[in-house]
């Protein structure tokens, strides 16, 4: 089982140029499949095409019983991630000749749909104005909010900045994305001049665009051990959200959210709003249609019959 599940990893980084961090997922969700199989059922371990059904109903079973680091059971979105990847290897397998358990007979838990949070216009004015910009710290917090929310960028695509990246005469720049797709994101005149005046601070010729201030300086490899992490923008973005105080536990992918939200209420096309985003399938942006669809509210105001009562 060790054997395949390090073919398949390689096989994504090597042929589908999946990201580190979906690979590190994908390893984290097949290892924990290894380990338990190879605890409860060695036999299928060293035996793996011998899985059937009856094994996956044990496993799941596993998984719903299992609590993470802070004792608390994983989420059913978790559970059900953990199957998903587990029916995309036993895929791989089959393409491989490997007569394995066929991957559509494992059926997906059914998972509630989660909500959609977005931030309000007024809200988006607050969560800006948190920053204290008479500090380094505080310019360059305000700058990744005013970059999030015009650009739509996800956190891994934020974090990977490079300073001559960006052009803020143009207020445009190219990114690669999920799943190696490349695509043109914009800068509005706001965000843009955050970004010249966070960057007139820097008195470095380090490369990462955002960079922290803690833990002093590594200039090596042009400063590549200062670039902000993911998790430490995340942080950022949570401090910020709470000393507004704003009703919505906003994440980064609420500013994406956000950042969608607002151009579709102002007309913009769904195709259009696919490629900003960096969506490969339309699909995945019409989440956003129900919310966004002003003929919807048209229709509920004419119809229904809370409305003709009061006429």
């Amino acid at each position: 089982m060790d054997r395949l599940i390090n073919d398949y990893l390689e096989y994504l980084e090597v042929e589908k140029g999946v990201s580190p961090l979906t690979l590190r997922n994908y390893r984290h969700c097949l290892e924990r499949f290894a380990q338990w199989l190879k605890q409860t059922h060695p036999t299928l371990f060293n035996e793996p095409t011998k899985i059937d059904l009856e094994t996956i109903r044990q496993y799941r079973l596993y998984l719903s019983r299992l609590k993470d680091a802070y004792g608390e059971p994983l989420t059913k979105t978790t559970q059900t991630h953990h199957i998903i990847i587990l029916r995309a290897f036993f895929r791989y397998l089959i393409k491989r000749d490997v007569p394995m358990l066929a991957p559509e007979k494992i059926e997906l838990p059914k998972t509630e749909s989660r909500s959609l949070k977005f931030l309000t216009a007024e809200q988006i004015e607050t969560l800006l104005a948190q920053s204290d910009t008479s500090t380094v710290i505080g310019l360059r917090d305000r700058a990744i909010l005013e970059t999030f929310f015009s650009t739509g960028l996800r956190v891994s695509e934020l974090a990977k900045l490079d300073r001559d990246q960006i052009n803020l005469k143009t207020r445009e720049f190219g990114v690669v994305g999920k799943g190696g797709r490349a695509r043109v994101v914009f800068l509005s005149e706001q965000a843009a001049e955050w970004l010249a005046r966070y960057l007139k601070t820097r008195q470095d010729d380090f490369k990462p665009l955002f960079i922290r201030y803690t833990k002093g300086i590594d200039a090596t490899k042009r400063g590549e051990k200062m670039r902000l992490t993911s998790r430490s923008i995340e942080r950022v973005v949570e401090k910020y959200v709470q000393k507004a105080g704003l009703p919505v536990k906003a994440t980064c992918h609420t500013l994406r959210h956000s950042f969608a939200t607002d151009l579709l209420q102002s007309g913009a096309d769904l195709r259009s709003v696919q490629e900003l985003l960096g969506h490969k399938n339309i699909s995945t942006t019409q989440i956003y249609t129900h919310i966004t669809n002003p003929r919807l509210r048209e229709i509920h105001q004419k119809f229904h019959r809370s409305y003709q009562k009061k006429k």
